[in-house]
């Protein structure tokens, strides 16, 4: 399997031979990529909501619409490269760019690039937009140190925030504040266990001593009364006027000031403590679903649809739909109720009802039935229909 031809090979050889020049942007940014330092995806709670909806994103559908397309579908459902299943190509894209605001994804082709015979996703840390002949190239590196380029008009990209560049997303520095105080609260906590580990005592002493006696008698305080002392008494002599021990106070976030931390958190990745912790009401998961997971399959099947076809062909109805079955995250007692309310009307086939409560179809699955006093209205007519048509063969 090969990403491109000889001809296209050397055109990547001479843009890495020569070409130098990063893409301007018409306003004068130039486009960077980069993690917000310190990393959102190095702390729990952010890694938390990523993974949130990273993993609903996962569970996406890819349907692809038109005349001999199966081998596209197959791909997007299976195997859209030799290294992910669909599942953690959804996964890797999402998260990719809810970390990086930004993702990159390569087609490759076959050895005659005359078909698509793949799709991966790219870090965008790892890709850098040139320029040849008057043309946009996207050039990237794998992870194995393998490099390649490819048209940017060809590849598919997802972005977010988006603002002051035509082509790609902000990066995630409105979240340093937040960021700092989470990693300073778990700071805290980590010392005050150390601390509570440790025994600090304040020893006066009765007489006055010349700083060599002094640091002599601390050694041999401690050695007697701590390294050397297995019970918990604790022995002083003439020479000790007080001994006491110290307690130090640690400062940590308080209850309310953790829950605004909580709170920025869920506000900027859009989710909720019910999402994160899998306790979502149906409600609470259909709103998530419309403002944080929709949006994102609408950009997939955009970009997946001018990806794997011309415009003559989308012209034609070819297109790719990723949709989800939003009726798996409902409780089974609002499942049985939907199931009862919408398959005698003719809404859900026998395949769908079963597929709801995780069920394999059945043959034959797939006809609808309706009950008969929902069809008895169109009987009526059909019959009237018949005996207008008989009253004038009669007449």
């Amino acid at each position: 399997m090969a990403l491109f031809g000889k001809k296209e090979e050397r055109k990547i050889e001479k843009i890495e031979e020569g070409v130098a020049e990063y893409f301007k942007l018409i306003n004068a940014y130039s486009p960077v990529y980069k993690s917000f330092t310190g990393g959102v995806y190095e702390m729990e709670l952010t890694r938390a909501a990523i993974h949130a909806k990273a993993n609903c994103i996962s569970r996406l559908k890819p349907i692809v619409n038109g005349s001999n397309n199966g081998a596209y579908e197959r791909m997007l459902q299976f195997n859209p490269n030799p290294l992910m299943d669909a599942k953690k190509y959804l996964y890797r894209i999402a998260t990719l760019l809810f970390v990086n605001n930004n993702v990159f994804i390569a087609p490759m082709y076959d050895d005659m690039r005359q078909k698509i015979v793949g799709l991966y996703p790219l870090a965008p840390q790892k890709c850098q937009l040139k320029k040849f002949n008057g043309k946009l190239w996207l050039a990237y590196e794998f992870q194995t140190g393998e490099t390649g380029a490819i048209e940017f008009e060809k590849c598919g990209r997802l972005n977010q925030f988006q603002n002051k560049d035509e082509l790609f997303g902000e990066n995630n520095a409105p979240m340093n504040a937040t960021l700092q105080m989470m990693n300073a609260q778990d700071q805290a906590i980590i010392n005050a266990v150390k601390n509570s580990a440790n025994i600090k005592i304040l020893a006066k002493l009765a007489q006055s001593l010349r700083p060599a006696d002094v640091e002599a008698e601390r050694e041999r305080f401690v050695k007697l009364n701590f390294a050397e002392n297995d019970s918990e008494v604790l022995l002083i002599d003439s020479k000790y006027a007080d001994v006491k021990q110290m307690e130090s106070k640690q400062f940590t976030v308080d209850e309310k000031q953790m829950a605004m931390i909580r709170e920025n958190v869920f506000d900027y990745f859009g989710v909720s403590e019910g999402i994160l912790q899998g306790k979502y009401t149906s409600d609470e998961f259909n709103s998530f679903y419309e403002s944080q997971i929709e949006p994102v399959a609408l950009e997939l099947s955009l970009q997946h649809t001018n990806m794997l076809f011309n415009q003559h062909e989308i012209a034609f109805g070819n297109n790719v739909v990723f949709t989800a079955n939003r009726f798996n995250f409902l409780s089974s007692g609002e499942k049985v109720t939907m199931i009862q309310t919408l398959f005698d009307r003719g809404l859900l086939t026998p395949n769908e009802a079963r597929e709801i409560i995780n069920m394999s179809p059945i043959e034959n699955g797939d006809n609808f039935y309706i009950r008969k006093e929902y069809t008895e209205n169109y009987n009526k007519e059909e019959s009237n229909d018949d005996t207008d048509e008989q009253n004038e063969t009669e007449g």
